[in-house]
């Protein structure tokens, strides 16, 4: 999986992100969803991986995790940039856009 970051993206989530010692990730939230196939991609800021579940992947600007279990939902390029218009980031792939309001949280 290859996944860029934009810099409006980038500048957005240093801008954001409530600590240096974190880490970003790449999210699959499911919460009030029902269902792992209803989930939602979201960017968290966290303090470490999960050991059991969670890839570090190298990207243009910065390293973020991604859920292993969670990869086959996602398309094999990513791009993960900001709409100053919406006030949100978005993921997109040469293909569609996956969440085109995705939140971010520091975790």
């Amino acid at each position: 999986m290859d996944i860029t970051i934009t810099p409006a993206a980038s500048e957005k989530i240093n801008a954001l992100k409530n600590r240096e010692d974190g880490i970003l990730k790449l999210k699959w939230d499911t919460e009030g969803n029902g269902c792992v196939l209803n989930g939602v991609p979201t960017l968290w800021y966290v303090d470490e991986a999960d050991a059991d579940h969670d890839v570090l992947l190298e990207t243009n600007d910065m390293p973020i995790l991604v859920e292993k279990p969670k990869m086959v939902f996602y398309d094999e390029e990513l791009k993960i940039d900001y709409s100053a218009e919406a006030g949100m980031f978005q993921l997109k792939s040469p293909n569609q856009i996956l969440n085109g309001r995705m939140a971010f949280r520091n975790k």
